[in-house]
């Protein structure tokens, strides 16, 4: 029996690592050693419970509430403003993608108080439903809606007032 629970959960975490580590990325505006982290607890977390996980309707989306409650305690810390600095190197692959974008994106991310990113990456990268926001960060739903709100207009102003504007670059 445990054996076949343990492979249980291998298989969901191997189902759902990449998608939690790509959340856990936003969230923590492109710090990937944090993003790694904050997805190894999240798995730990899942696993300490996964006895019960029958009583739970979504796994998958109870284990992105857990990173995201995971990611909100980490802000609370004193040390989550510390950051590793080191050499550059002196040039990245070229993958196709435009890194100004994403600097942009990640820095415009960065710039948002915690709850409000949490809010962005929940209702607009996961595509969750604003009730499901927020029951995932124990708040109303009416809390989620004012903090979407003000997250976009904050991200708006920060890109300009457009997207397009660096989609097109």
């Amino acid at each position: 029996m445990r054996t076949s629970r343990a492979d249980e959960f291998l298989e969901f975490a191997s189902a759902r690592t990449g998608q939690l580590f790509r959340s856990a990325c936003l969230l923590t505006s492109g710090d990937v050693h944090l993003a790694e982290d904050l997805t190894q607890e999240t798995l730990g977390k899942m696993y300490a419970l996964w006895g019960r996980v029958s009583r739970i309707g979504n796994p998958a989306a109870y284990a992105q509430t857990v990173l995201v409650r995971t990611f909100l305690s980490h802000q609370r810390r004193r040390s989550a403003t510390e950051r590793p600095l080191g050499e550059l190197p002196d040039h990245t692959p070229d993958d196709g993608r435009d890194p100004l974008l994403r600097i942009a994106l990640l820095d415009a991310l960065a710039a948002l108080p915690p709850k409000d990113r949490a809010v962005v990456v929940l209702r607009y990268w996961e595509d969750r439903s604003v009730e499901e926001t927020a029951d995932a960060l124990h708040t109303s739903s009416a809390a989620v809606r004012t903090r979407s709100t003000r997250a976009l207009g904050k991200l708006r102003q920060r890109l300009g007032g457009s997207i397009a504007e660096f989609a097109l670059r």
